[in-house]
C-alpha cells in the first residue's frame, strides 16, 4: 500500500467496516464491547473503557480469560506509547529441582502446580491510577452487574464451554477442580447458547478488587484465600508470591515496516516473533495476497522467527541473545536468505554471531489502547478459588525443565508469554491498536493483520475477514478452508505439509482500530470467527 492509500482502504469485505468519530471499542463479546463503549459515555477515556471491557470479558467469555489471569497493554497517551507488562512470575517454592523431587518430568498443564502469579487484576488497578479518568469502582461497575444479574451465552462462547466442558470430565479428576464445575457446570452440564449464567461470586471478587484497587487480590482476603486454597491441595503458590508482584512499565519495542512503525511488547512476550518475521520480509515486495508466493514467503519467514524465539524468548534478563541482536538489519537478513524456493525444516540462528482475549479501544481525544488478557489453555488451570469465582491461569506450563535453557523453571521468574497486545504508527502519529489472540498462532496473526493492511491495502475488517494460515511445526502449516485450492496445491509441491481445516477457532480471534490522523474518525474490525462486536458512537 503506499503512502497516498494509508487510510483510505478499499472495501473488499464480507461485513462492512465500523466508522465513528467520538469513541469506539472492539471486543470479541459484545456485552464487553458495550461495557466499554458505556464508559466512554459517562466520560472515561480509552484507559477506562478498555479496563470496564476487560473485567466484563472475565464474566462473558471464562472460555477464554479470568481474574486469575495475566494481561499486557500498549496505550496511546499524549503522543507517546507505553507498554504495561502485568504477567506474574514463578512461585518462590516452585523450582526444578522440586518438580524432579517430587517425580515431575514435565510441568502439567492443569491442577495448582502451573500455577503463577496472576498479574490481570493489577494491571487494571495500574492503568485506572496512572491514566483513567474514572475511578475503578466506576470502570468495573459494568462487570459487576454482568456477573451478578446473568447474561445469555452467544453461540460461539457456549460451544467452547460445552467443548472444554466435556473435554475436562476426562482431564480433570481431583478434589481441586470441584470449584470449577460447581462455577462453569450448573446443573452438572454448560450452559447453552441463549441460557443465562451468572456468578455472584464474581461479583463479589469483582467489587472487592475494585474497592481495594486490586491490594485485597495480593495482600488482603482475597490473597489469603488464594493461599489457603494451594496449600490445601499441595500446589506452590503462596501469599508472599502475591505481595512481591507488581506490574511493569516497560518500553516497547518496534520495527521499521514499510514506512510503519510496528510495535510490541518487549520479551517474556512473543510479540518479538512477529516483528523478527516482518523485519525479514520488510524488503520484499508481493504481487498480490491470495498468491502463494506471499504464502511462502510468509510462512518461511515465521517459521524461522519461531525457531528462534522458543529457543531464546524469556524474561529479557534471562535471555542470552539480546532484542536488540534478534532485531538487527544484520541478522534478519541473514534469516532472509534461508528462505528459497521450496519449504525448509527451521533451527534457530545465532545473532550473537552476526487462551486468549484481546481488546482495542480509542476516544475521540486521540487515546488508544491495545490490552490482551489471558488464562491460557482456555478456562486455565481449572483451579477455582472456592468463593471468589477467580479461574487461576497454568502460565507455568511454558516454562522448561532443562535448566540450560533461556525458558528454564526458576523461583520468581517469568515465563515466555504467548499474549501480546500490538499497535502500529506512521510518522511519530498513532495508526491504532491490532491484536490477534490464541496461544502460538498470535504473532502469526500479528503479521497476517500488519501486511494484510500495509501492504495489501485492506480496511481492518477485510483484513480480519481474510482467509489464515498457520504454521504448527516443521514444515506442518494448517491452511484455513476459505485459502483457493491452488494455492494449497502449490504450497505443497513446495514440500510444505498442507493440511486445509473448517475448524477456524484454531486461527485466532482479533480485533482492529485505526485512525486517519487527519481527521480523527476511527475505523474498526472485529473477528468474524467468533461473536466479535465494534460498539462506537
Amino acid at each position: 500500500m503506499n503512502t497516498d492509500q494509508a487510510h483510505t482502504y478499499p472495501y473488499a469485505s464480507t461485513r462492512n467496516v465500523t466508522f465513528a468519530k467520538n469513541g469506539m471499542v472492539a471486543t470479541s463479546q459484545p456485552l464487553a464491547a458495550q461495557a466499554g463503549l458505556d464508559i466512554l459515555k459517562q466520560g472515561g477515556n480509552a484507559v477506562d473503557a478498555a479496563v470496564a471491557a476487560a473485567a466484563a470479558l472475565t464474566v462473558v467469555e471464562p472460555t477464554s480469560n479470568g481474574i486469575g489471569g495475566d494481561a499486557f497493554a500498549l496505550v496511546w497517551m499524549k503522543d507517546e506509547l507505553h507498554g504495561l507488562n502485568a504477567s506474574g512470575q514463578a512461585p518462590e517454592k516452585l523450582s526444578i529441582e522440586t518438580l524432579k523431587a517430587a517425580g515431575v518430568e514435565e510441568i502439567p498443564k492443569f491442577g495448582l502446580t502451573p500455577v503463577t502469579v496472576p498479574g490481570a487484576p493489577a494491571a487494571w488497578a495500574e492503568l485506572s491510577e496512572k491514566f483513567g479518568k474514572l475511578t475503578l469502582e466506576e470502570t468495573l461497575a459494568p462487570a459487576v452487574k454482568l456477573a451478578r444479574e446473568g447474561f445469555p451465552l452467544s453461540p460461539t462462547l457456549a460451544k467452547y464451554w460445552n467443548k472444554a466442558a466435556v473435554a475436562y470430565q476426562k482431564a480433570w479428576q481431583g478434589e481441586e477442580f470441584n470449584e470449577w464445575y460447581r462455577i462453569f457446570t450448573p446443573d452438572g452440564k454448560a450452559p447453552q447458547a441463549g441460557e443465562m449464567w451468572h456468578s455472584e461470586d464474581h461479583a463479589r471478587t469483582l467489587e472487592e478488587i475494585a474497592s481495594t484497587k486490586a491490594a485485597s487480590f495480593y495482600s488482603g482476603s482475597l490473597a489469603d484465600k488464594l493461599d489457603s486454597f494451594s496449600r490445601k491441595h499441595g500446589g506452590y503458590i503462596r501469599k508472599s508470591d502475591l505481595e512481591a508482584f507488581k506490574p511493569e512499565w516497560v518500553k516497547p519495542i518496534s520495527v521499521r515496516y514499510k514506512g510503519y512503525d510496528v510495535w510490541e511488547i518487549p520479551p517474556n512476550g512473543q510479540g518479538l516473533v512477529a516483528l523478527m518475521a516482518l523485519n525479514m520480509l520488510k524488503d520484499d515486495s508481493f504481487a498480490a495476497r491470495e498468491d502463494e508466493a506471499t504464502y511462502h514467503h510468509q510462512i518461511e519467514a515465521m517459521k524461522l522467527a519461531f525457531a528462534d524465539g522458543e529457543t531464546y524468548i524469556t524474561e529479557e534478563k534471562h535471555m542470552s541473545r539480546s532484542v536488540e541482536a534478534l532485531l538487527s538489519k544484520e541478522y534478519a537478513a541473514e534469516r532472509r536468505s534461508l528462505i528459497g524456493d521450496e519449504a525448509l525444516t527451521p533451527e534457530a540462528g545465532d545473532p550473537s554471531a552476526s487462551g486468549t482475549v484481546y481488546l482495542a479501544a480509542a476516544d475521540g481525544d486521540g487515546n488508544m489502547v491495545s490490552f490482551i488478557q489471558s488464562n491460557y489453555m482456555g478456562f486455565g488451570s481449572g483451579a477455582v478459588v472456592p468463593g471468589t469465582g477467580i479461574a487461576l491461569q497454568n502460565r507455568g506450563h511454558n516454562f522448561s525443565l532443562d535448566p540450560n535453557h533461556d525458558n528454564a523453571l526458576q523461583p520468581g521468574k517469568k515465563t515466555f508469554h504467548t499474549i501480546i497486545p500490538g499497535f502500529l504508527t506512521k510518522n511519530g502519529e498513532a495508526i491504532g491498536p491490532f491484536g490477534v489472540m490464541g496461544g502460538f498462532m498470535q504473532p502469526q496473526g500479528h503479521m497476517q493483520m500488519i501486511m494484510n493492511t500495509i501492504d495489501f491495502g485492506l480496511n481492518p475488517q477485510a483484513s480480519l475477514d481474510a482467509p489464515r494460515w498457520q504454521w504448527m511445526s516443521g514444515k506442518k502449516v494448517v491452511l484455513e478452508h476459505s485459502v483457493p485450492n491452488h494455492i494449497a496445491q502449490a504450497l505443497a509441491a513446495r514440500g510444505h505439509e498442507v493440511q486445509l481445516t473448517h475448524d477456524s477457532g484454531m486461527f485466532g480471534r482479533g480485533q482492529i482500530i485505526w485512525k486517519d490522523p487527519k481527521t480523527g474518525v476511527l475505523q474498526g474490525g472485529t473477528e468474524p470467527r467468533t461473536d466479535g462486536s465494534v460498539a462506537a458512537y
